[in-house]
């Protein structure tokens, strides 16, 4: 395959592993409606980031990693699920403002929250190992470093890409949006974000409880 094709593969993965409906896709609509499209976009460069690491760590085979990331998965995902109660009880307690841009403090704060909740989800990490394993003879052979580095670069533009066309949608339908709205959408997304992290700790419990 040619590194152009390599390129296209890896957006299409970076699409299809950020559009799934999850804490990031939350605070990101919740940015983009508040401060406008790039403020949106910065809050999904953050797990853009995060899912750039995870596919270098599938592409260029670095098992040490995979098997520690295998041997803690519960821990991480007890700190995964531990931030994302924090950041919905964060958000949910809020008394947004609707103003242009936002707050800097804010929108920081949920850039790195972005980040460390994609960087503590083991399934993350394991998935892009699982779709990349499983690409066959579309998988850049052993020593083709110019075809892994374009299918990592692909991963991260197609990420990008995602969140540039989810912020993008969710600005351009925001201009009927008062504080009042922002406060019952903060009152959601905060709800969502600490269902998420109970869902985590149910699926601890169960699983040791069994």
């Amino acid at each position: 395959m040619s590194l152009l094709e390599f390129l296209f593969l890896g957006a299409v993965i970076g699409v299809l592993t950020s559009a799934p409906v999850g804490p990031v896709n939350i605070m990101t609509i919740r940015h983009a409606v508040q401060g406008g499209w790039r403020d949106g976009v910065l809050v999904g460069l953050g797990a853009a980031c995060a899912d750039t690491i995870f596919a270098a760590i599938a592409v260029f085979g670095i098992s040490a990693v995979t098997r520690f990331i295998e041997g803690q998965v519960d821990i991480i995902k007890l700190v995964g699920g531990l931030l994302l109660i924090a950041f919905g009880i964060r958000i949910a307690r809020a008394r947004p403002h609707f103003e242009a841009g936002g707050t800097l403090e804010s929108l920081v704060t949920d850039v790195t929250a972005a980040f460390f909740l994609t960087l503590t989800n083991p399934g993350a990490v394991l998935g892009f190992v699982a779709i990349i394993g499983g690409l066959g003879s579309w998988r850049p052979v052993h020593g083709d470093y110019p075809g892994a580095v374009a299918l990592v670069c692909g991963v991260a533009a197609g990420a990008l890409a995602w969140w540039m066309f989810l912020s993008l949608l969710v600005s351009r339908f925001s201009t009927a949006i008062n504080d009042q709205w922002l406060g019952r959408a903060n009152r959601i997304a905060g709800t969502l974000l600490v269902a998420f992290g109970l869902a985590i700790f149910a699926d601890l419990a169960w699983r040791y409880g069994s």
